[in-house]
């Protein structure tokens, strides 16, 4: 199982400073822990993080190494900062900054070329969803960002449902599972030859400690993307244990 946090644009230093701590003082079992921080966090939680099991990521980089590009940071710059992931292709990038499927590949193009892994974020709106449209919709996402000539161990899915994220709204049990299962059966026709490398396929949206164990629970489901309740250490470690707990 693997435990993505998603702090977006929270916390302030001092509360994240004692979220990472917390954090770093205790571990799960069969559970991989993955910090996505803000940009000017990434040094000070690489100190609070250098001697646990969580992996730091940056929640975004821009397709080149530098250059003319105020307020954007580079996979180079993750990378010499601490990080070892980045997360690309969110929602709130595709809607807030118009974001397109080609330029979420060029990305992770770019932070597989400075040995960043990458997540890449699907999820279809609630209009998509209301006409029947949502297959169509994340495969085509799917299909524009994720580079088809990468090496698929460094690569992680999160599916969410836009009009899930940070609502409470939940799809039901039997939705997410049948959109996970969509996922993993396009990854496999996608990596034909890499038929012995399983791809994580995460789920993410209004996650929390009342619902994780039935989510986590579902065939094809391997870990979660959590927002606001990764901002709890409580709400965190809750979600974690009951991943640790998912046979």
């Amino acid at each position: 199982m693997i435990i993505a946090a998603n702090w977006k644009m929270n916390p302030d230093l001092e509360t994240a400073g004692m979220l990472a701590s917390r954090f770093a003082a205790i571990s799960f079992n069969n559970v991989k822990r993955v910090l996505f921080a803000p940009h000017p966090y990434i040094i000070p939680m690489s100190i609070r993080l250098a001697q646990s099991d969580i992996t730091l990521g940056g929640q975004d980089c821009h397709t080149a190494d530098s250059g003319a590009h105020t307020g954007d940071v580079s996979a180079l710059m993750l990378r010499d900062s601490g990080a070892k992931m980045v997360l690309v292709g969110h929602s709130e990038r595709r809607s807030d900054h118009g974001e397109v499927d080609a330029l979420i590949m060029a990305k992770a193009n770019a932070a597989l070329a400075r040995d960043l892994d990458v997540m890449i974020c699907v999820g279809e709106t609630r209009n998509a969803r209301e006409a029947g449209n949502a297959e169509t919709v994340v495969l085509a996402q799917l299909q524009g960002s994720i580079p088809l000539a990468m090496d698929p161990t460094r690569l992680i899915v999160a599916y969410e449902p836009v009009w899930a994220i940070g609502t409470g709204l939940v799809p039901s049990l039997e939705d997410i599972a049948a959109m996970h299962e969509n996922i993993s059966n396009w990854l496999s026709s996608a990596f034909p030859n890499r038929s012995d490398t399983h791809i994580p396929v995460l789920y993410g949206g209004s996650v929390k400690p009342g619902n994780a164990t039935e989510i986590l629970s579902l065939p094809a489901v391997d870990g979660a993307l959590v927002g606001g309740a990764s901002l709890d250490a409580n709400g965190f470690e809750a979600i974690c244990e009951a991943a640790s707990n998912v046979t």
